[in-house]
């Protein structure tokens, strides 16, 4: 047992740091500063170089889908449940031309008719009356031109319109 304490010993007095070594290290100086200045010879940064580059805004970008067609429906409905149908396709971003002539009851056909332009106001889109009873319902995105309809129709330059 004597030689095992004795070994233990001689590891305690091994580990333990001798308090005149440590002052060596903390007086040590190796001659550099802990922070120096360095100038570069270059200015400091400049605002007015970054704001220019700010000046493009989110608004001025804007994608593009080479392969998004637009699409034309037409719908010729025949009961108030297929005014669903139509408002649907606007959803969906679709121009839908609803022709109503081959409606017979005439409450069916008003009421058809106040549900499509509701479906039109609330998804903020456009109806254009072609005639009687065919419609052009454009949904936001699709501007529909109606003073082309008269340009064309004043110029006679189709045929059938002779």
């Amino acid at each position: 047992m004597a030689g095992f304490k004795d070994r233990m010993g001689k590891l305690k007095n091994w580990m333990i740091i001798d308090d005149d070594n440590t002052e060596e290290y903390e007086a040590y100086d190796d001659g550099y500063d802990e922070y120096e200045e360095y100038d570069d010879g270059y200015d400091d940064y400049d605002e007015s170089v970054d704001s220019s580059y700010s000046s493009v805004s989110a608004s001025s970008i804007s994608e593009y889908h080479g392969h998004n067609q637009m699409k034309v429906v037409i719908v010729e409905p025949k009961l108030y449940d297929d005014a669903a149908v139509i408002a649907d396709h606007l959803k969906m971003k679709k121009t839908v031309i609803v022709n109503l002539e081959k409606m017979t009851q005439s409450e069916t056909k008003k009421s058809i008719f106040n549900f499509m332009n509701g479906a039109v106001y609330v998804l903020d889109g456009n109806i254009q009356r072609v005639n009687k009873s065919i419609f052009i319902l454009a949904p936001k995105n699709v501007d529909v031109d109606s003073n082309m309809k008269t340009e064309l129709e004043s110029k006679a330059t189709f045929p059938w319109q002779k």
